[in-house]
């Protein structure tokens, strides 16, 4: 286990230092100049090459990438064009409130996603199941921008119970977690019935019910428990797209985490707080797929990593 951790640790920063070049470079081969982004429209030639030149934006390439790898190993990830502070504290500054959203959808999406999959697998051909495909399907086609809009015009503006943008109490947590949870909570519904037929038909399932085993028992302790890698895997994943910014729920809801933030800073250039948010998710990504692989082992005692 050590070894393979560790292993998985040599390939995180490999990957992390890959993704941190393809970044780097493509937001420079972006059209757009910061410099002109951030002086008052009309600025003469010269007050722009000036800003090129105190911004570093002058210098090669190479030598551009060398001062951010420098900054990242300081810690500050660099000055933000905008906010003029390190780009590292403007980020973790909007951290929290992505986490909130995370948390809250992630809520949703286990207490929801696994039991409505769970009850359809078990009452397969019912009306449980049909209402729980119903729900699947809707939650999947319905686009996040759309559901939020819907969400706002009927608890926020028609029956005016939740309010609709900003950050300020769990209040505000609802509507944008519900709509960040439409999709993933259906995914896992119909992941986890998948699942649960395919372990349900097994034979050491029939074995136990023959045995007098409690269907109850049956299903939550032997067929769950088989079932759940895979649905183990895609709610990891979940967790690291969520934390990595939802940029379409958090511009509908105005919500201020690092989802509208880096699309302010795209919109602007301000290309050390993109690269930070970037490289952040990435970073995200890597540790949630670990701490999953490593939990298969507690799942499922029979899986070994070599």
């Amino acid at each position: 286990m050590s070894r393979y951790a560790l292993r998985r640790l040599w390939h995180a920063v490999l990957t992390l230092f890959g993704v941190s070049v393809l970044v780097f470079v493509m937001l420079r081969v972006m059209p757009g100049d910061p410099a002109k982004m951030l002086l008052p429209e009309g600025a003469p030639q010269s007050a722009v090459d000036e800003l090129d030149r105190h911004l570093g934006l002058h210098r090669p390439i190479i030598a551009q990438y060398l001062l951010f790898l420098k900054s990242v190993f300081q810690g500050d990830f660099g000055l933000s064009f905008q906010y003029r502070a390190p780009a590292a504290r403007v980020v973790l500054e909007r951290v929290s409130a992505t986490v909130d959203l995370t948390v809250a959808a992630m809520l949703l999406i286990t207490a929801v996603g696994v039991p409505i999959g769970l009850v359809a697998a078990v009452r397969r051909r019912t009306p449980y199941d049909y209402a729980g495909m119903i729900f699947a399907v809707l939650g999947q086609s319905l686009p996040n921008f759309w559901l939020g809009i819907m969400l706002i015009l009927l608890f926020g503006v028609t029956i005016r119970w939740l309010p609709t943008s900003g950050f300020e109490s769990w209040r505000h947590l609802i509507l944008p977690s519900i709509t960040l949870a439409a999709y993933p909570t259906a995914f896992v519904a119909r992941l986890t019935r998948s699942g649960m037929l395919e372990v349900l038909g097994q034979d050491y399932i029939r074995t136990a019910r023959s045995k007098g085993l409690p269907e109850t028992k049956t299903v939550l302790r032997h067929a769950l428990k088989n079932a759940i890698i895979p649905v183990l895997t895609v709610i990891g994943l979940q967790i690291g797209i969520l934390l990595s910014g939802a940029v379409i729920t958090e511009s509908v809801f105005a919500w201020p985490g690092i989802g509208k933030l880096i699309v302010d800073a795209i919109f602007s250039r301000d290309f050390p707080v993109v690269q930070t948010v970037l490289i952040l998710s990435a970073a995200i990504f890597v540790l949630v797929n670990l701490v999953v692989d490593l939990l298969y082992t507690l799942v499922d005692p029979r899986i070994r990593f070599g």
